[in-house]
């Protein structure tokens, strides 16, 4: 990622960029500004929608507006989250009603306990949540909107959904299931210490976590699905096994589980996709890194790939139309160190030379940007692009919290918000990480 003297490079070639940007910038107040970025997305069966950070108010809730119009007025099929699949189930079964699940939403976001909690447990998702129930009760089974989780992290509790169920079921994958579970078992539900057996020692349940896939994928057709349990028990099945070859590399190699990660989250949402049929329309709400295109990037270089590439290169990218998002200044949720308490963070005006400070010296307004093939060229100038994760710490962020980028090439359009506010998160017990 970029430093402090790489953007002091990039700025140097700024002058262009500056133009271009004045060129093609449009103000916005509210979403009914957006028009033509809705009317760019066209057709697009795949449309990302980014973030900067995972803690900024705006992000979520003009995600949420432009989410409901998608899904109202193009017939999006399904929302995509950077989150756990168990955890984003019972928000999935909440909005489509599903027996057992709770009637309060605020119960249904209890659920989302593992750190960072305040990614999905936030007061902004709350309307969104329950816009799509009541969206969902005027439409058919086969019509109502799903939510599901695409990350890689919840190893343990994937496998305590396949165990429950199965056993419920009498299922005949059951067997390689409690022999993936025991193979786990030892390690205490700390995939600290799984990293470092698998890495390091060699004593790794690879081929458990994948004989449990294989079975799964092979009996699945067996599984009741008016509750989707089929679908369930595959990303979950597929979650175990990519789960395992995370952990299991993250210790000698981060690009490598970076890797893993991204082609995990991929892996997911095509289970998702054919399960809804061929005509299935998806709108996937992840962070920048993940959703703009890595080749546009500095990754491209360390050999990463990402979502965003890897769904423009198999569905082309006629198909896909991806969102990035950015902001100049303003507050954040983060944490200082992975696992500690969130805090509200003053994120300071962005760099000299960065692509957000062009943005905002152009004019301090919100504003967005269409990337076509009559522009992009304007736009290839690679430049310093903000990126804050769960863990923040402002007075470092020349060391690394910029991604060199080709922002015409890493994205379909770009919105800004010149001032933004911190999430609002829900204040939950028993977090954990």
């Amino acid at each position: 990622m970029g430093t402090l003297t790489e953007n002091l490079v990039f700025a140097r070639g700024a002058k262009p960029l500056i133009k271009a940007i004045k060129k093609y910038a449009k103000p916005f107040e509210t979403v009914a500004d957006l028009e033509p970025l809705i009317a760019a997305i066209g057709d697009a069966k795949i449309v990302l929608l980014g973030e900067s950070s995972h803690g900024t108010s705006e992000f979520y809730t003009l995600r949420a507006e432009l989410s409901k119009r998608l899904i109202k007025e193009k017939g999006f099929s399904f929302i995509a989250v950077e989150g756990d699949w168990p955890s984003c189930q019972s928000i999935n079964r909440y909005i489509k009603e599903f027996n057992q699940s709770p009637h309060d939403v605020k119960e249904v976001l209890e659920d989302f306990n593992r750190w960072p909690t305040w990614m999905w447990a936030n007061q902004e998702i709350i309307g969104l949540i329950d816009w799509l129930k009541e969206y969902n009760q005027h439409n058919t089974r086969a019509q109502k909107v799903g939510f599901y989780g695409l990350d890689v992290y919840s190893l343990w509790e994937s496998m305590d959904e396949i165990i429950r169920y199965l056993e419920k079921t009498n299922s005949p994958s059951l067997k390689e299931a409690k022999k993936a579970f025991s193979c786990f078992e030892p390690f205490n539900r700390n995939h600290e210490s799984y990293a470092v057996s698998a890495g390091y020692l060699s004593k790794d349940c690879t081929k458990d976590a994948l004989d449990l896939l294989a079975s799964i994928r092979k009996n699945k057709w067996k599984f009741d699905d008016d509750q989707e349990s089929s679908l369930n028990m595959e990303v979950n099945a597929i979650v175990t096994a990519n789960a395992e070859e995370y952990y299991r590399t993250m210790v000698n190699s981060d690009s490598k589980s970076w890797n893993v990660r991204d082609q995990h989250m991929v892996e997911a949402l095509n289970s998702v996709r054919r399960f809804y049929g061929d005509d299935a329309k998806v709108i996937i709400w992840e962070h920048n890194t993940h959703v703009g295109d890595a080749r546009a990037t500095d990754m491209k270089d360390e050999g990463m790939v990402n979502v965003g590439q890897l769904v423009r290169e198999k569905n082309g990218a006629e198909n896909v139309f991806i969102v990035g998002f950015g902001t100049y200044s303003g507050t954040v949720i983060a944490s200082t160190e992975w696992g500690v308490d969130f805090q509200i963070m003053k994120v300071p005006p962005a760099q000299f030379g960065s692509w957000e400070s062009l943005m905002h010296k152009t004019g301090a307004v919100n504003k967005y940007l269409l990337f076509t093939d009559q522009n992009r060229h304007e736009f290839t100038t690679t430049i310093g692009h903000r990126a804050i994760g769960v863990v923040y710490r402002p007075e470092y962020e020349h060391f690394g919290n910029y991604v060199p980028s080709s922002m015409g090439h890493r994205y379909d359009g770009f919105i800004f918000f010149d001032q933004t506010n911190a999430l609002h998160p829900l204040v939950l017990e028993n977090i954990l990480v």
